[in-house]
């Protein structure tokens, strides 16, 4: 992990002394260390990680190439380092600190400047957005159990069982498969509901003639998967049919249009412009997507104000819907890695539409 540690110290302004790096997902991606609590001070000559006593053996054990310190007194101990290494100006992840947070370490370091705009802040998203093969790897994993969870899912799907029922077995079938939690709250919506994109699953029966969108992921080693699949219970009507079949007939001309060197305003152009002819203007108003890794969403973006190109290494979600208020909603998920020749495609759940 710790060449990335290399890989920053040349990305920072030539003003800046250092960075501070206060952030679960940042202090894991540089040190391959997880921990609630912890700083990682990267200088042009050294870096270290400041881990308290719950952290500090398991920290020994992990961290390489960076000095491990027992925290005992941070003010004391960073205002230390700060003064070997000469630190004037130091750069804060601007992403992640409060102005709390900010003025706590402005008290710890009064003789230093933190530098509050977001060059390095970007400079470590930029890292971060190309995944490496161990992260690639971690993210198949993740999504391997979420095919698996969605497979056995639908076995458990009936008339009677509620939305809140669903997605606790969802939850528990990752967990079963060997997720180490989920990759957010999941959702799970049926009938009127679906038509909330982020709905919270409620103690609603489901009903025979509902659409049931079940979006989900989980995390293994720290990355994240995500997929989202909508399937009909009992029976479906014509206008349902014609819905499902026009968000498939989105994801799939999105799908096709990710590759590399492509706009990603262009990826969700080819999804968006299919929806609206059709008449559906108004009734998708999310993004067609998003980066995802150690955190569910990341940069780039798939909507119409992206200015990204797709790069190969990067991992990103496909995921038209259409939601009518009050009615229903459907949505379809896949996520996809931009390769040197275009897209693969990580979610192998069919996206036919399933009448459970």
């Amino acid at each position: 992990m710790n060449h990335r540690i290399e890989r920053l110290i040349p990305l920072l302004p030539e003003d800046v002394d250092g960075v501070l790096i206060t952030s679960p997902c940042n202090r894991y991606y540089f040190t391959g260390m997880r921990s609630t609590e912890g700083v990682l001070l990267v200088t042009r000559e050294a870096s270290y990680a400041l881990m308290d006593f719950r952290y500090i053996e398991a920290a020994r054990r992990t961290i390489q190439n960076c000095q491990v310190i027992l925290q005992e007194s941070l003010r004391r101990q960073l205002g230390e380092l700060v003064k070997k290494h000469g630190i004037r100006r130091l750069a804060l992840e601007t992403s992640y600190q409060t102005v709390g947070e900010m003025n706590r370490f402005g008290a710890m370091l009064p003789g230093v400047q933190l530098l509050t705009d977001d060059r390095v802040d970007r400079a470590i998203l930029e890292l971060r957005r190309i995944k490496d093969d161990r992260e690639i790897g971690c993210i198949r994993a993740a999504q391997r159990i979420t095919d698996r969870a969605f497979t056995n899912i639908l076995e458990f799907i009936a008339p009677g069982r509620t939305e809140r029922e669903v997605a606790a077995e969802l939850e528990h079938l990752m967990r079963q498969g060997g997720a180490e939690r989920t990759s957010f709250d999941t959702i799970c919506v049926a009938g009127p509901n679906s038509s909330l994109p982020h709905g919270v699953p409620g103690d609603r029966p489901i009903q025979a003639g509902d659409f049931l969108t079940m979006d989900f992921g989980c995390v293994v080693e720290g990355y994240c998967s995500d997929m989202t699949r909508t399937v009909a219970v009992g029976h479906v009507t014509e206008e349902m049919e014609r819905i499902y079949s026009l968000v498939l007939e989105a994801q799939l001309a999105a799908l096709a249009k990710a590759a590399p060197g492509v706009p990603c305003r262009e990826v969700d152009a080819a999804a968006r412009d299919l929806i609206y002819q059709a008449g559906y203007e108004g009734c998708f108003g999310h993004g067609t997507g998003h980066s995802l890794g150690l955190e569910i969403h990341e940069e780039p973006r798939f909507s119409p104000a992206a200015d990204a190109l797709c790069t190969p290494g990067i991992v990103m979600s496909v995921e038209p819907g259409i939601y009518l208020e009050g009615r229903f909603g459907c949505r379809i998920e896949d996520i996809v890695l931009i390769t040197d020749k275009g897209a693969e495609d990580l979610t192998h759940s069919p996206k036919k539409l399933l009448v459970l």
